[in-house]
């Protein structure tokens, strides 16, 4: 088993970096894992998620938003890099040019094409353990959203469906079918 820190991972990325190779990692277990790029529907409903939370959390000032490059070094000393989170404002009153270095209090991971479920599951399960007050799987190819809580509760949301996450966006609503991409005529 390996024993890299963050430190060993921000040693190679500066390699990575100077060779003009730009691979997004995550520190796991003492491992560095690359992690693939995401195809383009996984993205557009990141985009769209980001930008409809955004539009709530913003004139609110209820905290900051996080897209697919934002690392958190977290408790047990792996870095990881969810999809989208969010950590209230008065966890992060200013941001860093470093990791967050907390758990975000949503996480959310979005299935790409060649990613498995289980893995994802297993992911936001640890961001619970460790302190997320809420973390969500978003899958495209079922168009079904996954909300998790430390509790162990499970709500699986389809199109039809109102996503809300009271205990860190008050009122704010989303419906499922909002996340998907157009279809354009």
């Amino acid at each position: 088993m390996s024993n890299l820190t963050v430190k060993d991972l921000e040693i190679l990325q500066g390699t990575l970096d100077k060779l003009d190779l730009d691979y997004q990692l995550e520190l796991d277990e003492g491992k560095i894992l690359v992690m693939g790029p995401s195809d383009i529907i996984s993205s557009e409903v990141g985009v769209q998620l980001i930008r409809l939370l955004g539009n709530w959390v913003y004139p609110r000032r209820l905290g900051r938003l996080f897209d697919s490059s934002g690392a958190f070094i977290l408790p047990d000393a792996n870095l990881k890099v969810p999809d989208v989170s969010f950590v209230r404002a008065q966890r992060l009153k200013k941001s860093v040019r470093y990791f967050g270095e907390l758990v975000p209090d949503l996480v959310v991971e979005i299935k790409s094409q060649s990613d498995r479920i289980k893995p994802l599951k297993k992911k936001i399960k640890k961001y619970l353990e460790l302190g997320a007050e809420v973390g969500i799987l978003i899958d495209p190819d079922k168009e079904i959203v996954i909300v998790y809580r430390p509790n162990g509760e499970e709500i699986k949301l389809e199109n039809g469906d109102i996503l809300t996450i009271p205990e860190l966006f008050g009122e704010w609503e989303l419906s499922i079918v909002e996340l998907w991409p157009p279809v354009f005529d």
